[in-house]
């Protein structure tokens, strides 16, 4: 347990020396969740600035590092009906920064909403890392 621990903050660390040794600014967290009543046979699928990243499912998120920058967040519903369009919310990454958006279920339609305020890597720390 303690080894895979160093593994992730070593790799985490690796990054961010990596993104200021090529002068650009250090990656931010996207978490992405599902509602709890989402629907156990409904998953829906996430794109951001256009390329896919995954489909979740029940039990399931995604929880990554992005570029610092503007991101377009793009979710729908799969399978994909014809009924079911995509919609979309944008969020500016800043360096460091955890965003957590959560996906609701609306008259055939996935929606992200942010998950309460955006999280600085010092609140962060002082909650112990948990951010949900």
């Amino acid at each position: 347990m303690v080894s895979n621990v160093l593994l992730i903050l070593a790799f985490v660390c690796a990054i961010w020396i990596s993104a200021v040794a090529q002068g650009s600014p250090p990656p931010g967290r996207l978490i992405v969740q599902r509602v709890p009543n989402f629907g156990w046979n409904l998953a829906f699928h996430l794109q951001i600035d256009g390329m896919s990243v995954a489909n979740i499912v029940q039990g399931r998120r995604f929880d990554g590092w992005v570029p610092a920058g503007p991101h377009v967040l793009t979710v729908f519903k799969v399978p994909y009906a014809s009924l079911s369009e995509p919609t979309y919310a944008t969020v500016n990454v800043q360096p460091g920064w955890t965003y957590v958006f959560t996906a609701t279920w609306d008259s055939n339609l996935v929606f992200l909403r942010p998950a309460g305020a955006w999280l600085s890597p010092g609140e962060i720390w002082q909650h112990r890392g948990d951010v949900y």
